[in-house]
This record gives C-alpha cells, sequence and structure tokens, in this order.
C-alpha cells in the first residue's frame, strides 16, 4: 500500500507536527510531549474532558477536541493505546479544580492505562471519573452491553458531555449524561477491505474482492459473519433492524443517525446508504431528530462503513443542538 509519508517510525509525530502547525493557537502539545494536545479554552468551574486512543482514526480522537467538545486528547502510536504519562500530561495541562471525565473507547490497553492515571490523579487530591463508550453490537449482545468495543458512537457522548461541562454541570452530572449517552447508543458496521498499517508489509487482515464481513471491528477485529459484497439497500436490511431491535425502538421514537466511513468509501456512497437506512427507519415510525454523514472515526484506508443511533429524549435533544467548534468536522 502506497502512503504519502516519510520514515514509518516517523508517522505518527510528523503527521501531529503537521496538525499543530495547521492549527497554530488552537491546539497546543503538552511541553515537550508531542503526543499529547490540549485545547486550552476551559473556563474555571467547568469539568473538563480527556480522550484518546491509538492514532490512525482521525477524526478519532483529538479531532473532538475543542470548544464544547473534550479539552485534550492521549495520542498512542498508530492502533495502540496512549502511555499513562501522556495521560498525566495531558490532566495537568487542562485541571482546573473542577474535575476531570476520562472518555474513551472501551479497549483493554485503554481502559490500564487511563485507570491507571486516574488512580495517580486522586492521590494528588484531583477528582476523576471514568465512562468507557461500548456501542458496537457485533462485540457482545445488549444485556452485556458495558463490554462491547468503542467505536463510532463515541462522537455523540463527546458532545454530549462537552455541552454538559460547557454550561457548568457537576462532574457527577457530565458523567451520568455520558454514561446516559452509552447505554442509549448503538453501532453496526460492515468492512469492504483491509487496511495497512505504516511500515507493514502486508494489510491488517485479508478479505475477498467480492466480499464483505459484517460487525469487523476498527482495528480488525472479526465480526459476526463474512459474504459476498451486496448492495447499499441490502447492506441497511442487514444493518438496521438489528439497531432497532437492540435499543428496543418502537415507533414515535426520536433518533439520531450517523453514517460513518472508515477511510476509503465516498460521502457518496455513504449517503446512498443513508437514504435507505433512513428508508427503513422512518418505514418503523422512528423521528429521525439529527443526521451526520461523513468520517467520523476511520481505520487508515480501510473501506466500508457503519451505523450509529442514538435514542434521544429530551434531555439528549438538546444537549446534542448546542454548540461546539472543532476544526475537524461540524455536529
Amino acid at each position: 500500500m502506497k502512503k504519502c509519508m516519510n520514515q514509518s517510525d516517523t508517522f505518527v509525530d510528523e503527521s501531529l507536527n503537521g496538525i499543530y502547525k495547521a492549527y497554530p493557537g488552537f491546539y497546543e502539545k503538552c511541553g515537550e510531549n508531542n503526543r499529547a494536545l490540549v485545547h486550552k479554552g476551559k473556563k474555571k468551574g467547568q469539568v473538563s474532558i480527556i480522550t484518546g486512543g491509538g492514532y490512525g482514526h482521525l477524526p478519532l480522537f483529538l479531532g473532538y477536541v475543542g470548544e464544547g467538545l473534550c479539552d485534550g486528547a492521549a495520542i498512542g502510536n498508530v492502533f495502540t493505546s496512549p502511555s499513562c504519562e501522556t495521560i498525566l500530561d495531558v490532566a495537568g495541562n487542562v485541571e482546573n479544580e473542577s474535575g476531570i471525565l476520562f472518555l474513551f473507547g472501551n479497549y483493554f490497553g485503554d481502559s490500564m492505562n487511563f485507570e491507571m492515571a486516574a488512580e495517580m490523579l486522586e492521590m494528588e487530591g484531583i477528582q476523576t471519573a471514568t465512562v468507557k463508550m461500548s456501542d458496537d453490537i457485533a462485540s457482545a449482545p445488549r444485556e452485556n452491553y458495558t463490554k462491547r468495543r468503542g467505536i463510532a458512537g463515541i462522537l455523540f457522548a463527546y458532545k454530549i458531555a462537552g455541552a454538559a461541562a460547557s454550561r457548568g454541570d457537576s462532574l457527577e452530572e457530565v458523567k451520568r449524561v455520558a454514561e446516559k449517552v452509552v447505554q442509549n447508543t448503538a453501532t453496526y458496521g460492515v468492512a469492504f477491505s483491509s487496511c495497512t498499517l505504516p511500515g507493514a508489509g502486508k494489510p491488517v487482515f485479508e478479505i475477498g474482492e467480492n466480499d464483505m464481513e459484517i460487525g469487523m471491528g476498527i482495528h480488525g477485529e472479526p465480526g459476526v459473519r463474512r459474504g459476498s459484497m451486496k448492495e447499499s439497500r441490502e447492506i441497511a436490511k442487514e444493518l438496521c433492524p438489528e439497531l432497532m431491535k437492540d435499543l428496543g425502538l418502537k415507533e414515535g421514537d426520536a433518533v439520531a443517525v450517523l453514517i460513518n466511513g472508515l477511510g476509503m468509501t465516498s460521502r457518496e456512497e455513504l449517503y446512498i446508504l443513508y437514504g435507505d437506512a433512513a428508508d427503513i427507519f422512518e418505514n418503523a415510525g422512528l423521528q429521525i431528530k439529527k443526521t451526520l454523514v461523513g468520517e467520523y472515526a476511520t481505520s487508515m484506508e480501510m473501506a466500508g462503513l457503519s451505523i450509529s443511533v442514538l435514542k434521544l429524549d429530551e434531555e439528549l435533544e438538546e444537549l446534542l443542538s448546542q454548540p461546539e467548534y472543532t476544526p475537524f468536522m461540524r455536529y
């Protein structure tokens, strides 16, 4: 796989250097730590939100650092968890005596390092709380949803938790609404091709030219089934009913819908899928209150897509409508 880069071992840091240069004054690194990125816009009396994870998923994770969203991101190597030291560097730069919410995807390495950082901060008298996104319905059944992988649906948690923090909610309240988002979000995806890590001699996984895999994770984790490539309408029929069933959606329910591209799937294709998915949701009597179509959680140059659904109530819909700004994307 051809990539625009210099050396594979400097891929992450050179990419980050480009981001710092592209958005001077908005993003800053913490001292000499290139992997600790912050946006210093948080006011006193507002909870700080820190996210993080492996590189290679832009705009995850650092693309959700901005006004009304997260305050900092800890960045690891490609598809690798950030270090505890990097998380602490971010925390030291954004903490403002109102507590810190760690908000990240449910993966073992991320959990281990964020939890270690939380313990060290608590020893210093800094209050922390942790919420792990777990929206991938292919990775565990609904009754064990907290064990699911976190994927594209995390953007709803960033937006809603960020809005709650911006209006001055307590750490306990910001955590509560973030957990409410996790409980009411489901994501289901399909992969059409693999991706190749910088410097690697072969793709992360193999998939036939005319095949697709339902439920594959964003790091190449196995899905639930592999079969022949289908038309958009058939993909929507595969994914949408499972999402509605998982969330227990019924006629009259309000939802937000996200169609996410994994890196190589064009926006034109994503809009075709959205049209097919919207037909299914609307025919089921759902009220689509918010629509997002684009690349929100990628996997390098993987071809594929996912559908995320957030079941809304008045509180979540109000928080989702609040203003935000990040250079990478708009809600």
